[in-house]
């Protein structure tokens, strides 16, 4: 399990943190700490009292470091997460009506209503009336969108590979395991 006190940033080697971490020989006194950054973070960092025992405040924290490195990942293609989830299974389910996609995505109907339209600006999708219901939209990726997706995938796919650098492949599988249980 992480630290509850180190902020989620990419891992340090061990040598480089007992090296940030050892005090210098030179260094001494309070103006010393304060050129000291092992020192000065030490000093900064604060009790998280209760929140060391609440899993959604670790969730949280995995989250925000998660879809930071995903979104810079994706910048060429500035895609939110949420965007590329409703792309994936918009591809995977050709055709499926735009409620079966945010039920299963969780995603509210005002939320999905925009992130389609945006989508369709792009002509990554097209929403076409369904052939027994003219009130139904069913989805579709575009060309452009297959195209899209899939250099969107590729980046995803790095962005996994930074995910594993981060938290290590063993636990990525246990959380993978853990929180599908949830999907």
């Amino acid at each position: 399990m992480m630290e509850p006190s180190l902020p989620l940033s990419r891992p340090r080697t061990r040598a480089r943190r007992k090296a940030l971490l050892a005090p210098s020989p030179r260094r001494t006194g309070n103006r010393a700490s304060s050129r000291d950054p092992s020192r000065a973070a030490a000093r900064d960092r604060l009790d998280i009292a209760e929140l060391k025992g609440h899993v959604g405040y670790f969730l949280r924290r995995l989250q925000v470091a998660v879809f930071k490195d995903f979104i810079e990942t994706l910048a060429p293609f500035d895609l939110r997460p949420a965007q590329y989830s409703v792309l994936v299974v918009i591809a995977a389910n050709a055709g499926r009506s735009q409620a079966a996609i945010g039920k299963t995505l969780n995603i509210e109907r005002a939320r999905l209503a925009r992130m389609l339209h945006e989508l369709e600006r792009r002509r990554w999708i097209e929403r076409r009336s369904a052939a027994d219901d003219g009130r139904r939209h069913s989805l579709f990726l575009t060309p452009v969108g297959e195209k899209a997706l899939g250099q969107i995938k590729r980046l995803a796919a790095q962005h996994e590979r930074q995910i594993v650098k981060l938290i290590g492949a063993g636990r990525r599988t246990q959380l993978l395991d853990l929180l599908s249980a949830f999907g």
